[in-house]
């Protein structure tokens, strides 16, 4: 007899229905699962066949022949157990019910009872665009499921539990969410306070201006100054997760397996700080399979590179075109895959092998050609994608030593989020979220500059070289800059501040 489940699969961060199709014939007792599986779904004979068992039903001593269609889809992890038992199930018709418009989702332990599972949300989401409902899943990840609003989730905590229900004997209540999480995103700071951090004002308020804005920032300095301090403290001024931006996060944790097992929505924007030892794959995304990147899992949040210059030349210019484009694309043999990807890029870096170029007290021992070949391991292509490019100095002992604490985060992040509050407002209907996203069309609308303000502009372009993206970018930093003072337009105090963080040569 022949048995049909729905199921589905992760494709990129979409997902994709599957049709389990079960068959059970004569011949020898043998299980073949067909259908593009890959190693973990080849495996499901041996987990259903034991889950099965000791689920106290019978497992078919008969050929059984299971397709996964698609058959041209690749197909992996351990999520079609579920669906396969149950296939098998009903084309022995130990179970006789009407399945077509239910998803089944699940890996199955050895005893029947059913694992935590990669991707449910992605998975769930594709339920709700197809119309079917129920959704069979894991009871550990009934939560995230019920973040998809409109379908019916049912948590299933084993086979055996599953195999009573379907026959009728129990019933097992719909998981409903007692609260809705998605506006419960209120942020719970956990990092470095702004209020702790001694002097670099200037640091601080380029910090501000990156953060309004959703601006790419580069510091340098001698070490010990409080470059990574002051990194490891931006996500405490960056303006709270909108309800959008956190399932987009949360899909692209949920499809990885970094989804904390507690908090089914990621609620606080990323904050991500890979070794220099990284690859460029470890980076950007890929693998013979493609899965995301630490780029991906920076969206909508930070992705914060220390010691900047150590890491591999390969490694830094593939962040080129995500960059630009907010997305990044996988292209392998078998079909391509894209990735959301809007970043704010954070880089600290030493101004020489020593650390000590241009220190007032301590003296640089590296010879100027060795300086020179530091610095040039980031790319001028790579700079000018850079927007604030700020040094980060030797503190004085007057203000280390000083006890009184400057100004907090929290006065900080009401400026920055009353300047999103603008720019949400002026990008509304649009993809946009931020200043930093808009493109020429988006710049010569909004990015309006008064009549001085244009003259020391053209001055800047013609005395700096700027390039075209360069020119953009300092307007786009204008306008943050104003909108942080709430002003319509950009005047020639915020091109000004805007042209002096502009990346420039140390040498």
């Amino acid at each position: 007899m022949l048995a049909k489940v729905n199921s589905a699969a992760v494709f990129g961060l979409e997902g994709r229905l599957v049709e389990v199709e079960v068959d059970i014939s004569g011949g020898l007792p043998s299980m073949t699962i067909v259908g593009l599986p890959d190693t973990a779904v080849q495996e499901s004979r041996e987990r259903v066949r034991s889950a099965i068992r000791n689920a106290g039903c019978t497992f078919p001593g008969k050929r059984i022949t299971v397709n996964l269609a698609p058959a041209d889809l690749k197909k992996a992890g351990p999520a079609y157990d579920l669906p396969i038992a149950v296939g098998v199930l009903l084309s022995s018709e130990q179970v006789s019910v009407d399945l077509s418009r239910a998803l089944f989702l699940g890996e199955l332990s050895l005893d029947g009872s059913l694992r935590h599972t990669h991707g449910i949300l992605p998975m769930t989401s594709l339920a709700s665009e197809k119309g079917l409902s129920p959704v069979f899943v894991p009871a550990a990840d009934a939560r995230e499921a019920a973040l998809i609003q409109g379908i019916r989730v049912i948590p299933v905590e084993s086979l055996t539990q599953l195999v009573a229900y379907l026959r009728g004997s129990i019933s097992i209540a719909d998981y409903v969410l007692e609260d809705d999480p998605l506006k419960g995103t209120e942020r719970t700071d956990t990092g470095i306070d702004m209020s702790h951090i001694k002097g670099q004002e200037h640091a601080k308020r380029a910090m501000e201006v990156a953060a309004a804005g959703g601006h790419n920032l580069v510091m340098s300095g001698p070490p010990g100054g409080g470059k990574t301090l002051l990194a490891r403290s931006l996500p405490s001024i960056l303006p709270a997760i909108t309800p959008d931006e956190s399932l987009e996060t949360t899909k692209i944790y949920s499809v990885i397996g970094l989804l904390p097992r507690d908090t089914p929505l990621i609620t606080q924007r990323p904050f991500r700080s890979p070794h220099y030892t990284v690859s460029h794959i470890g980076l950007v995304g890929g693998g013979r399979w493609p899965r995301p990147g630490e780029i991906s899992l920076s969206h909508r949040g930070v992705l914060f590179l220390d010691e900047l210059p150590e890491f591999g030349h390969t490694v830094l210019e593939v962040l080129r075109q995500p960059l630009e484009d907010r997305v990044v694309t996988i292209t392998r043999a078998q079909g391509s895959i894209t990735y959301p990807a809007s970043f704010m890029l954070v880089g600290a870096m030493n101004p020489c092998p020593c650390g000590y170029y241009g220190d007032p007290v301590r003296q640089c021992t590296c010879p100027p050609a060795l300086v020179s070949r530091y610095q040039k391991r980031i790319s001028g292509p790579l700079l000018d994608r850079i927007d604030i490019f700020v040094e980060v100095p030797r503190i004085e002992y007057e203000k280390l030593a000083d006890e009184r604490l400057n100004e907090r985060s929290e006065a900080i992040r009401a400026r920055v989020e009353a300047a999103r509050l603008l720019q949400r407002a002026r990008f509304y209907g649009s993809k946009l979220t931020c200043n930093a996203d808009m493109t020429p069309i988006e710049i010569r609308a909004f990015c309006q500059t008064e009549p001085g303000a244009q003259s020391l502009l053209q001055s800047a372009v013609r005395q700096l070289s700027l390039s075209a993206r360069s020119f953009h970018r300092i307007l786009k930093l204008g306008r943050t800059i104003a909108d942080l003072d709430g002003a319509g337009t950009v005047g020639t105090s915020h091109l000004a501040e805007a042209l002096q963080y502009r990346p420039r040569s140390l040498v």
